[in-house]
């Protein structure tokens, strides 16, 4: 045995090295983990069911069943291509694109509201030749689209980008050296390879769709989708009002999760 093998296994291990993150952490945890458990304590007093039940909390789920899907589909199909793009390619103007990806997520939502207006709105040029088409762009359920898509359609951008730019490119270039076109090696070789982050993707962008106000606020109050009418409760009723909508729309959020986990893990941006 050699003096640093003897060394090593009289040294005693120290598992205190974790002391400090595992507690920073678990303050963080806890923060997150209180509001939901105050927030669920407050289920038993109210009447959720009969809540729910309601035609205006009815309406609101179906626009957001039917908005959400929408704007996740919207997203996933012009979005995963461009992700590639942006991972594979190096061209002028890439770092503005990129940062055109990046900026809905900064400004804020009533922000991205506000500059879909000034884009679409009723008085602009698309939006009063969509008026006329019978297809309005403010005020309705393709407004709502419209504001959940600009919202939400940067986190498939981005988790897709970071999954192709792992696949190591020699795959792509076998697949291609086999005579495969473009289109097959992306999918047959890329698509599967970062089908992780993809899901993880699509899953963020679902979740960020249905959960949008803000954006929506400003586009299209009316008709309502569960986070607006929650803000109507809000103000009608208080916390207790808003509790059987924020419990269905937290339900959806959640049971979208596991059935992915379950059809196919998701990385969690989580684990890369």
């Amino acid at each position: 045995m050699s003096l640093a093998d003897a060394l090593s296994r009289q040294r005693p291990t120290r598992p205190t090295g974790l002391l400090l993150p595992a507690l920073l952490g678990g303050l963080l945890v806890v923060y997150f983990a209180v509001p939901f458990a105050a927030f669920l304590a407050r289920t038993g007093s109210v009447d959720i069911l009969g809540s729910l039940s309601s035609p205006e909390a009815r309406t609101a789920i179906r626009n957001s069943l039917l908005t959400a899907p929408a704007a996740t589909l919207i997203a996933t199909v012009f979005g995963i291509p461009l992700a590639y793009v942006l991972a594979r390619k190096s061209f002028p103007g890439k770092r503005l694109i990129e940062g055109l990806v990046i900026l809905p997520l900064i400004v804020p939502p009533v922000v991205g509201g506000a500059m879909l207006l000034t884009a679409v709105g009723r008085f602009t040029p698309i939006g009063s030749a969509a008026a006329a088409a019978e297809i309005p762009l403010t005020g309705s359920l393709f407004g709502v689209v419209l504001a959940q898509t600009f919202v939400a359609a940067p986190f498939v951008i981005i988790t897709a980008q970071s999954g192709f730019s792992a696949i190591d490119e020699r795959l792509e270039q076998s697949s291609r050296s086999l005579g495969h076109g473009p289109l097959a090696t992306f999918w047959n070789v890329s698509l599967p390879l970062a089908r992780g982050a993809i899901v993880a993707g699509i899953v963020l962008t679902f979740a960020r769709a249905i959960g949008e106000f803000g954006a929506t606020m400003m586009v299209a109050y009316n008709p309502r989708t569960m986070p607006t009418r929650i803000w109507v409760e809000f103000i009608a009723g208080g916390i207790d009002a808003i509790v059987p909508l924020a419990l269905a729309l937290f339900a959806i959020t959640l049971a979208v999760l596991a059935a992915v986990q379950y059809f196919g893990r998701v990385p969690t941006v989580i684990d890369g």
